[in-house]
C-alpha cells in the first residue's frame, strides 16, 4: 500500500522510489502550458497542491528526467534542454510591514543567485536586483529563463484588514511583478500563483500579458483529485467507504470542469482512520472574513443564493473587497451554476461541500454570537419526534445564550435579518439541511427545512415585532402565501411554523405551528 503524502510539496520527495508515495498524475496538463510558453496565474485556495505543480514545472525545466518515469509527460519532453528557474514564494512566515516584505524579497533573491550561481551588483534595490538576477541568469545559462511565483498575494492576505498597510504591500509587489514584462526578452515561460486574484490594473498592470486560466475548463482539475483519481489511487483504502458521502464531506470544488475533492481532505481522512472531519478548515483562519462579515452586517442566508458576473468573481481589491468574491476565492463558496443571461454569464454560488457548510457556520456562529458550543440534541429530537415544544425551547435557549454585548451600541436586534443570522448560523453549523430565502410563486419562504427522505418539511416565518404584545402575524402569512402548496406533491409531512421576536424581550413573543399533511 503506497504511503499518504501528507504536506508534502518536493516532487522530487514524492517521486522518490523508497519513500512509495502517492501521486495523482498533473503532467499532461503541466505539459500543455509548457508548450505554450507564455505567463499564467491560477487562483485556487489554500491546501489544494498549488505549490507542488509549480516545483513539478521547476523539475521539469530543470531537466530531472528520472522523477517523470511512468508519468505522461516522460517520453514527450526534450529532457536534453535545461532552462535556469527562478523560484518565488511568500508562503512562509507572516509580513507584518514594508520593511518585512522589502527583507523577504532580498532574501529570496539572494537564495536564487545562490543556486544558480550568480551574483549581482545591484544590492540596494529589490526591484533592480530581480531584474539583474532574470539578465544574468540569460546571460549565463544561454537559455531564456523560467519564473514560477508562488503565494504571490500572502502578504497582502496577512493584512487585509489593515487597509493602509495592504495598500503600500500591494505597490511594493506591484513593482516587483513588473519586472517580469519588462524582461520579456530572457523569460520563457513565467507562472504566478496565489489564493486571491487582485485586479489588473491594481497589481498587475505591468503584466498585460498575463493569461488566467483559474477558470479554464481545461485546467479544471490542475490542482485537487477528481473523483476517478480517488477510486484508482486509493483503492486499497476504500473497502468499506461510502463513496457517496465521501463527495458529499469533501468534493464538489468547481472551476468549470469536473469536480474536485481537496487534496488535504482526502489525505488526512484516510489517515485518520477514516473519520469525517474538518480537516481544511481547521489548517485555516478566516477569522479576517468572519470580521468582514461583521462588519458589513452581511445578511447570512444571503450565502445559499449568490449571482456575480465574472469580472466580479474573478478579482477584487483592497480598496473594493466584496466579500462574495473573497469567500469564493478562499474556497468557502464555489461555483454550482453558470446561467447566461443577455449574452452576459452569471455565475451562482454557494458552499462546496458539507465540510464548509457545517465548520464556517459553526465558525460564524461562535465567533459573531456566541462562546456557547452548538447544542445538537434539542433540535435532532425536535425533528426527529416532531415535538415542536422542543424547537420552540431550543430556540429560546439560543437567544437566552446570546450575550448583552450581542446587543449594546448596536441596533441589531430591530431587524428580522439579526434573528434569521442567528438561526442560520445556528442550522448551518449543526449540519441541517435546509433552504433559506425559499422561493415560490408568491413570495420568499424565509426557512424551509426538510428531511433528506422528505418525510417532514417545516416551513417557517419570521417576524420582529416591537414588544411581547404585539401580533407581527407570522403563521398568518404564511397560510396568505401558500407558501406550503410548493411542497404538496412531495412531502409526506408539512409542518408550518410562524416564530416572532420581539425587540424588548430579544427572544421570542409568540411562537405558533400547524400540520398541514
Amino acid at each position: 500500500m503506497k504511503n499518504l503524502p501528507i504536506g508534502i510539496q518536493t516532487f522530487q520527495k514524492i517521486r522518490d522510489k523508497e519513500e512509495n508515495y502517492i501521486y495523482i498524475d498533473k503532467t499532461d496538463l503541466a505539459l500543455n502550458l509548457i508548450n505554450s510558453s507564455g505567463y499564467y496565474f491560477l487562483s485556487r485556495p489554500r491546501r489544494f497542491g498549488k505549490s507542488l505543480f509549480l516545483d513539478t514545472l521547476k523539475d521539469i525545466f530543470e531537466g530531472k528526467k528520472e522523477l517523470f518515469e511512468g508519468l505522461y509527460i516522460y517520453d514527450k519532453w526534450d529532457w536534453n534542454k535545461t532552462y535556469p528557474v527562478i523560484r518565488i514564494s511568500f508562503g512562509a512566515g507572516v509580513v507584518k510591514s514594508v520593511k518585512d516584505l522589502d527583507k523577504k524579497i532580498f532574501t529570496i533573491i539572494k537564495r536564487n543567485q545562490k543556486r544558480l550561481k550568480i551574483e549581482c551588483d545591484d544590492v540596494d534595490d529589490a526591484q533592480g536586483c530581480f531584474m539583474e538576477l532574470i539578465e544574468l541568469a540569460y546571460e549565463k545559462y544561454n537559455q531564456k529563463v523560467v519564473i514560477l511565483i508562488d503565494e504571490y498575494d500572502k502578504p497582502i492576505l496577512d493584512n487585509v484588514t489593515d487597509k493602509e498597510l495592504s495598500k503600500e504591500i500591494r505597490d511594493r509587489l506591484k513593482n516587483i511583478y513588473s519586472v517580469i514584462k519588462d524582461s520579456d526578452q530572457y523569460v520563457k515561460f513565467a507562472f504566478l500563483t496565489g489564493v486571491s486574484k487582485f485586479s489588473r490594473v491594481s497589481l498587475f498592470s505591468g503584466l498585460n500579458n498575463l493569461e488566467d486560466i483559474s477558470l479554464n475548463p481545461d485546467y479544471a482539475t490542475i490542482c485537487g483529485y477528481t473523483h476517478n483519481d480517488i477510486k484508482k489511487s486509493f483503492e486499497e483504502r476504500l473497502e468499506g467507504v461510502d463513496l457517496d458521502e465521501l463527495k458529499r464531506w469533501y468534493n464538489g470544488y468547481n472551476f468549470l470542469g469536473e469536480g474536485v475533492y481537496n487534496p488535504f481532505d482526502i489525505l488526512l481522512f484516510f489517515s485518520k482512520n477514516r473519520l469525517y472531519r474538518h480537516y481544511w478548515f481547521e489548517t485555516g483562519s478566516p477569522a479576517f472574513l468572519i470580521e468582514l462579515l461583521k462588519e458589513q452586517r452581511y445578511y447570512l442566508p444571503s450565502l445559499e443564493n449568490i449571482y456575480m458576473s465574472e469580472t466580479d468573481l474573478s478579482s477584487f481589491d483592497v480598496d473594493d473587497i466584496k466579500i462574495e468574491t473573497l469567500l469564493f476565492q478562499t474556497g468557502y463558496l464555489t461555483i454550482k451554476e453558470v446561467k447566461t443571461r443577455f449574452n452576459q454569464e452569471t455565475f451562482k454560488l454557494g458552499y462546496p461541500n458539507l465540510e464548509v457548510r457545517t465548520a464556517l457556520n459553526e465558525r460564524i456562529f461562535r465567533y459573531l454570537l456566541t462562546n456557547n458550543i452548538l447544542q445538537k440534541n434539542p433540535i435532532f429530537d425536535a425533528i426527529e419526534f416532531k415535538d415542536m415544544s422542543i424547537f420552540e425551547n431550543a430556540i429560546r435557549q439560543l437567544f437566552a445564550m446570546l450575550p448583552n454585548d450581542s446587543y449594546r451600541k448596536n441596533e441589531m436586534q430591530n431587524y428580522e435579518g439579526y434573528y434569521a443570522n442567528v438561526i442560520y448560523a445556528y442550522l448551518a453549523g449543526l449540519g441541517i439541511e435546509f433552504r433559506a430565502e425559499d422561493t415560490t410563486n408568491l413570495g420568499r419562504i424565509d426557512l424551509t427545512i426538510a428531511t433528506p427522505d422528505m418525510s417532514q418539511v417545516y416551513i417557517i416565518e419570521f417576524k420582529v415585532v416591537d414588544n411581547k404584545n404585539q401580533n407581527g402575524k407570522a403563521l398568518e402569512q404564511i397560510k396568505e402565501k401558500k407558501y406550503h402548496e410548493k411542497y404538496l406533491s412531495v412531502a409526506k409531512e408539512i409542518i408550518i411554523i410562524g416564530i416572532e421576536f420581539s425587540k424588548e424581550e430579544r427572544n421570542i413573543s409568540k411562537f405558533e405551528w400547524e400540520r398541514i399533511v
